[in-house]
């Protein structure tokens, strides 16, 4: 009796850790759910208040949707944030963004992204890569760019960042560094 307990607390153990392995993955959950809402909110508050976002949009061949980036910093520094990829309106693809910083900070702050791939071998480039990282050669659209945005730039940028929603107490907002891997919620 004794080797029938041991054997049923080892097959237990090792379905609780297939269980909880699974309930990390968003197996189960309501991860993408809570994504796409938090989605369609940061979508439809950035075509309200920037207008030429959406003639954009209407342009990009996809857009991730980041809704909400939390970044803090003591001399070391990270951010994280969970988004998705729309293509025609649709979500394809889920997103982590992670990055990681060492210099001269203090603070604490919150905001919002959308990258819109302008042409389709930038949006193939970033779907087929195990981690895309954000580079400097960015074209970064200022919140001020808003309202013309969409008239103004042309497909010869690949990839337009809109950085808004800005909230906290470190200055600025770069997606330099920022690193993008593929997630299920």
């Amino acid at each position: 009796m004794d080797r029938i307990t041991r054997r049923g607390l080892l097959a237990g153990a090792g379905a609780t850790v297939l269980v909880t392995a699974g309930c990390g993955n968003g197996i189960g959950s309501n991860g993408a759910a809570q994504i796409d809402a938090r989605v369609d909110a940061t979508q439809n508050y950035l075509f309200s208040r920037y207008p030429g976002t959406q003639e954009l949009a209407s342009r990009a061949s996809g857009i991730l949707y980041m809704p909400l980036i939390t970044e803090a910093g003591f001399f070391y520094g990270g951010a994280y944030g969970r988004g998705a990829l729309r293509i025609q309106g649709a979500t394809v693809d889920y997103y982590s963004s992670t990055k990681a910083s060492f210099g001269l900070q203090i603070g604490a702050q919150q905001y919002a992204h959308a990258l819109f791939f302008m042409t389709p071998e930038a949006l193939a480039e970033f779907r087929r890569s195990q981690g895309w990282a954000a580079a400097a050669d960015l074209r970064y659209a200022t919140p001020e760019e808003g309202a013309t945005i969409g008239k103004a730039t042309t497909e010869i940028d690949p990839v337009i960042a809109f950085v808004f929603g800005q909230q906290g107490l470190i200055a600025g907002a770069t997606l330099a560094g920022v690193k993008y891997t593929r997630i299920i919620p």
